[in-house]
């Protein structure tokens, strides 16, 4: 590739994008007539991976009054990286050999509001924005991940409740800047949600009408008349960024970009058309329109998303350290294909255009990819927020039918194991992250490697295990001689025991992996 010559290199910004190389794609619209229309929350790397290079394709296709405002409420800051770079980064796509690189203009302004949450809300209730998209993961919405209500004993909400002017969470934020919207201009407003949360619209207006409420029917009343909370699905594998590849930018591009975001070629992105106002019409750059979002955001979240958390938490309990580890290993890939094909597929509903057997396919190819590494340790990250979409329904569905659920049991019990092999009592053997990491380390030090006694303990946790889901004595069955197992010494032996036919767990288990 060819890299800018060592006069020319510098760091990443407006200045230099007539000097970047030609292999680097860089905007193809007069940046410099960008206005806002929208804004973020949560300019993290998935985001510069997904949304905003669809919103650069659509000013590319058809320029407008759609750039975007970065705002971050939670660390890291953005005045160091984006800031400094005017809002430009590289969005690098890798897989095997191959290499592209692009430089990404849609984001024209970046504000951080990690201390106080003025800047940002001087934002949210600006006139000219008219959309406002979020990716702050499942936490950040503070809701009960088994029911979707509104978590009032979250310390953030509490503090909400007490100070509305100045929120901590999400949904006082978004609850304050509609209040100041309503008071000044009236203009209204569309909230999207792009985390992977079943029915994310519905969630996020759930959370935040349960919040206004508390404010006045006033404000409540006219939410309901002003905003809207549409769902969306979104995709594509999009790993946490290395020195490493910041490294490899100035090494092949000559130039120094502090906030270059990585992913796949797959990219999708279904958005619910239901809209209080003005819209980018990212239909123009590839995403699609539809009347249902549910779907396909159940295919993507049980399919895909429900291999890649299966995965990372054998993978660790393997060794393994990439999710494309995980899938070198046929144990691994034997089990996670007979997981989707026999217990996941059948829960869904038909996805216009799509092949289910096929996706499976396409989503275990995506993650043989060796150009992405993904850290099982990233993917199992607030696992307790992630479990319920990508298990646990799927899990009531076929109980509710009668069907069994040996296969499903076993990311269960992989999801415990990897908590407690976390615990003082199990030698803290990594470092993990998840809202419950504390209560079940706690659970762990208490009961130690009595599997079911573990897992009885944990399956109480009502704000992840529906009560009837957890006194189904069947699936507390399989898990806690799941869990027994991966609490062992040859953790991943149950697994070989399946895949040799071993029917101790379920009768339908004889039939061998493949």
């Amino acid at each position: 590739m060819s890299a800018m010559p060592p006069e020319q290199a510098g760091r990443l910004g407006p200045s230099l994008l007539d000097r970047l190389p030609p292999v680097v794609r860089r905007p193809a619209y007069d940046r410099s007539k960008l206005k806002p229309g929208m804004a973020h929350i949560g300019v993290g790397a998935f985001h510069r991976g997904h949304q905003a290079e669809y919103t650069e394709d659509l000013l590319e296709a058809r320029f407008g009054p759609w750039g975007s405002i970065g705002v971050n409420v939670r660390p890291p800051a953005l005045a160091e990286t984006l800031g400094r770079q005017g809002g430009l980064y590289t969005r690098l796509i890798r897989e095997g050999d191959r290499m592209e690189a692009r430089v990404v203009g849609s984001i024209c302004a970046v504000v951080d509001s990690v201390q106080d949450s003025a800047p940002a809300l001087a934002v949210l209730a600006r006139p000219d924005i008219h959309a406002v998209t979020m990716t702050v993961t499942e936490k950040g919405y503070c809701h009960r991940p088994s029911t979707g209500a509104l978590d009032l004993g979250h310390p953030d909400i509490a503090h909400d409740l007490a100070h509305p002017q100045s929120p901590r969470s999400l949904p006082g934020l978004l609850v304050r800047a509609l209040e100041l919207r309503m008071a000044s201009h009236g203009r209204s407003l569309t909230l999207l949600s792009c985390d992977n949360i079943p029915a994310n619209g519905v969630l996020l207006g759930t959370v935040v009408r349960t919040l206004a409420e508390r404010r006045g029917h006033a404000l409540l009343k006219w939410i309901d008349a002003n905003a809207a909370f549409p769902s969306a699905m979104v995709d594509r594998i999009a790993p946490a960024v290395t020195d490493a590849d910041r490294d490899q930018v100035e090494r092949e591009f000559g130039y120094r970009d502090e906030a270059v975001a990585v992913g796949e070629p797959f990219r999708q992105w279904v958005i619910e058309n239901r809209f209080a106002g003005p819209m980018p019409q990212w239909d123009l750059a590839g995403a699609t329109l539809v009347s249902d979002v549910e779907p396909f955001e159940h295919l993507k979240m049980r399919v895909l998303n429900g291999a890649q958390s299966a995965l990372s938490y054998l993978g660790v309990l393997a060794g393994y350290e990439h999710t494309c580890d995980d899938m070198a290993d046929p144990l691994l890939v034997g089990f996670v294909r007979r997981m989707l094909m026999e217990e996941i597929l059948p829960t869904l509903r038909p996805v216009p255009g799509i092949d289910a057997a096929a996706y499976v396919e396409q989503s275990l190819a995506r993650l043989r990819n060796t150009a992405i590494r993904h850290r099982n340790h990233q993917i199992a990250t607030d696992g307790s927020q992630k479990i319920v979409q990508r298990v646990l329904n799927p899990i009531r569905e076929r109980l509710g039918r009668g069907q069994d659920v040996t296969l499903l049991a076993v990311p269960v019990a992989a999801w415990m194991a990897y908590l407690a092999r976390a615990s003082a009592r199990f030698g803290r053997q990594w470092p993990v992250a998840d809202p419950y990491a504390g209560r079940i380390a706690a659970i762990a030090d208490r009961i130690g490697d009595d599997g079911a006694a573990l897992a009885g303990e944990i399956l109480c946790t009502d704000t992840i295990f529906d009560p009837a889901l957890a006194a189904d004595h069947a699936f507390r069955a399989k898990v806690a001689a799941l869990l027994q197992g991966f609490l062992g010494t040859d953790p991943l032996g149950c697994l070989r025991r399946l895949a040799e036919g071993d029917s101790s767990l379920s009768k339908s288990s004889r039939k061998p992996l493949s």
